[in-house]
This record gives structure tokens, sequence and C-alpha cells, in this order.
């Protein structure tokens, strides 16, 4: 393995979730869990793993419902096997084994939810590289909607090789706080994926995430989680550190300007094709990548990307972001101006006049008449 972030296209995300139950209660945050943190692993800003690699198995009625889609993950993954659960996790009146309840599983009786051994098992098939299990469980349906540990659960989920994230300590509880989009674990390793680690490193580890998610459990008195590793699995990088990035800013390594130009060129070309065929949503989150991963000392030719993208949110009804978009490549214009130029002053000019900010739009369009009068003029 090397120190390098998890490549996207070599990797695959399986997410498990259960709410309802028949004879368990009801968990209302767990879907939130499952959407948010698939768009969170997909954003290019934080890991970019692609929509086609984010499996997401919601109120698996079966093992097979279950386990299937963690074995199919794991063949195709080579890179990184990134595994969540979140749902009531429960014991047998006969053990003190992990099991993962089903709809259908009643406490008590560890034959009706699938066994974590099972899950450990497919992961453990899989050849990828690295292997991260998150378990965000419960395993008594109480009124206040708490989710119970089992003993030393990172312990004996421990998988060779692999990075085992828990939702709480022995004999603690881990909280889904009634009223609150997300259980308490989730919501706070999501702030940390989205907001980064102020102050941390460009890229985030295991262990790093862990450390931050278990201070801000802490800070609010809630149940703290645990972790088990093989092999300081914990150490490599995983996902960007949104907190280090600007506005535009590079969220990895630079890279060659001649690489940079291939990129931008690909990638417009990329996202006007999935707007061609109706998929504008797709074809956001290429364009936002574009003008992150892009250096900040380079001059690529990005007008175009900042264009579309500002066409995209306004579409969309996101007015306010398209103009930050557009002002963005107002700037530019500032270096070079040609007909891409005349159109970001145009389009910044009416959405600001839109909004009410009639002086803007007058700056905006002096500036655009001043410098095609400076380029036009005789020399």
């Amino acid at each position: 393995m090397t120190a390098e972030l998890p490549d996207p296209s070599a990797s695959a995300a399986v997410l498990i979730g259960t709410s309802a139950y028949a004879h368990l209660a009801q968990l209302p945050a767990v879907p939130a869990n499952l959407t948010d943190l698939a768009t969170a692993l997909q954003d290019a800003s934080v890991w970019g793993l692609p929509q086609a690699h984010t499996l997401t198995v919601s109120e698996p009625e079966n093992s097979v419902a279950l386990l299937d889609p963690v074995y199919a993950a794991g063949e195709r993954a080579t890179d990184t096997l990134f595994v969540y659960y979140c749902g009531h996790g429960l014991r047998d009146s006969d053990s003190a084994d992990l099991y993962l309840a089903l709809t259908g599983s009643r406490e008590g009786a560890g034959y009706t939810a699938v066994e974590y051994r099972h899950l450990r098992a497919a992961v453990r098939a899989s050849s990828a590289q690295r292997k991260i299990v998150i378990l965000d469980c419960c395993f008594s349906g109480r009124a206040a909607r708490t989710l119970a540990a089992p003993s030393a659960l990172a312990a004996q989920a421990g998988i060779q090789g692999a990075y085992v994230l828990t939702a709480s300590p022995k004999d603690h509880v881990a909280l889904a706080p009634e009223g609150e989009r997300y259980t308490a674990f989730t919501a706070e390793l999501l702030h940390v994926l989205r907001q980064g680690v102020p102050g941390g490193p460009e890229t985030l580890d295991l262990e790093t995430l862990y450390r931050a998610v278990d201070a801000r459990l802490g800070a609010k008195n809630r149940p703290r989680p645990q972790r088990s590793q093989e092999n300081d699995v914990g150490l490599l990088p995983l996902v960007r550190n949104r907190a280090r990035a600007s506005r535009y800013a590079p969220a990895g390594p630079v890279i060659d300007a001649e690489v940079e130009a291939a990129m931008i060129s690909s990638g417009l070309q990329l996202a006007r094709l999935l707007r061609s065929v109706g998929r504008s949503r797709d074809a956001l989150p290429v364009l936002t990548m574009i003008l992150q991963s892009r250096a900040p000392e380079a001059d690529g030719d990005t007008i175009g990307v900042h264009l579309e993208l500002a066409e995209l949110l306004t579409e969309s009804g996101q007015d306010r972001q398209a103009i930050e978009v557009l002002e963005s490549a107002f700037l530019l214009t500032h270096k070079r101006f040609g007909p891409e130029a005349v159109t970001v002053c145009r389009r910044l000019a009416e959405l600001l006049q839109s909004a009410g900010n009639h002086s803007q739009a007058c700056e905006v369009l002096r500036h655009a008449l001043d410098t095609l009068e400076q380029s036009v003029r005789p020399r």
C-alpha cells in the first residue's frame, strides 16, 4: 500500500442501514445517515468515489440482501473497501456475539438477525488493499432511541488488515437523539468529512478522523467511539481535509500544467455531454471538481468551466452560488479578455441586477466596456 489517497476508481463502498422494524424500536435517523454519507464520499473535495461504486442497502430483509452487496463490492475493490452499517445491534440470549438486525429481527433471538462474523467474513474475502468497517449500531430498542454497543465491540469486530470504527465503547450507548437528523456518532463523522480538521494536514487518515469525531462527541458529553486496526491501516490517508482547501485550491497534490489543461478540457467536455443527455445533476460535481483541483498559481483556461457551472447553478435555483462562481471568473478577466470574458460580465451583471445589486452590476459592465475599449485600441 502507498501513502496516497485511495483510488476512487478502484474502491467501493457499501452503506447498509435499517430504520423500520417489526419488533424493535424504529430508528428514523438511519435514512439520512445513508444518503448524506454517500453524498460526502462522492464529493470530489472529500474523496470523489464514483456513484456507481457507492451502493446503499436500505432495509435488508435477510442475510442475502445484507451480505451479497458486500461480497460484490469486495470483488470490485482492489484499493479500498468501505462498509458502513447503521441500525440495531443484537445479542443472542445464549452468547455475547454481535448480530446485525434485519427488519423482522427480535431481541434475544440472534437467529432472526445476521451474525456479525458473516459480515466480517465477507469483508475479509475482498482483495482490497485496505478495508474499513464502521458500525453505528444498537442492541436494545429504548423509548429514548439509544443505540447500545456490545462489550469490547471493536475487539471482536476486528478484521486482519482492516480498520474498524464503532459508535461506542464497552457498556456505553451510542445515541440516536429524538428529533435530530442523524445518529450522534454519524452526525460528527459527517461534520468532520464535510468541514475537515482545522490546523490538520492536507489529507486525513482514519486515526485523525477518529480523534476528531471522538473530541466532538466528548465535548457534547456523548458516548465516545472506539476503534481497532491491523497493520497501522489507520495511518494511511483516506480523504482530503476540507478545512485546508480554499474555494478553488487543490485538495491534493498539485499536478503538472499539461495534465491540468487536459483535465480541464476533458472534464468540460464530459460535463457538456452529461447535460446534453439530461444528466445535469451528474455534470455539477464534475465541474466543481475541476475548479477545486486546479492549482492556485495556474492560469488554466477555466472560464468556460465557470460559465458552465454558473449556468447549471442558475437552472437549479442556486443564484447566490452562481454569482460566486461568476465573480471568480470575473477576476480572471483582468488577466485576459475575449468572447468568454464578455459572456462572464454579461451573465454576472444580469444575476446581480436580479438580486437587486444594481450598482455592482453597473461596475461589472463598466469594467467590460473599459477592457473591451483597451483591447481594440490601436497600438
